[in-house]
């Protein structure tokens, strides 16, 4: 929905993170071959690829696998939710949300990208 992807992302640029969008499955794999974020915000509803094949997809790639997805979605039902995290979503939050719980959460992720490198940089620094 091209108010949410607006609104999403002026919050997410007023927060501090460099924003890119794509709008279907298949832009989000060519911007992620030559740019690779540290987090994505996944909708399951994708045009083209769904989300939930595209989560599966970033897992599948080697050189994504430490990116972190939050899916952000309407589909709020158990089954969806658990298929999402099946897959390798790292957090799901449904429509409606909140955006000071979204900016949370990506912080959340966030943080654990900066302690996983903290900690691989030390046990290179010592080998």
């Amino acid at each position: 929905e091209a108010n949410i992807v607006i609104s999403l992302e002026f919050l997410m640029q007023q927060a501090g993170y460099r924003v890119d969008i794509a709008r279907t499955g298949h832009e989000a794999l060519e911007k992620l071959a030559s740019f690779q974020p540290d987090l994505v915000l996944l909708d399951v509803m994708l045009p083209g690829i769904s989300g939930f094949d595209l989560c599966q997809r970033i897992r599948q790639t080697a050189a994504w696998a430490s990116m972190k997805i939050v899916m952000l979605t309407a589909k709020g039902r158990d089954v969806e939710i658990t298929k999402g995290l099946a897959l390798g979503a790292n957090a799901y939050i449904t429509k409606p949300f909140s955006t000071k719980a979204l900016l949370a959460e990506v912080q959340k992720q966030l943080r654990a990208v900066e302690t996983t490198q903290e900690c691989t940089g030390e046990m290179n620094s010592r080998y």
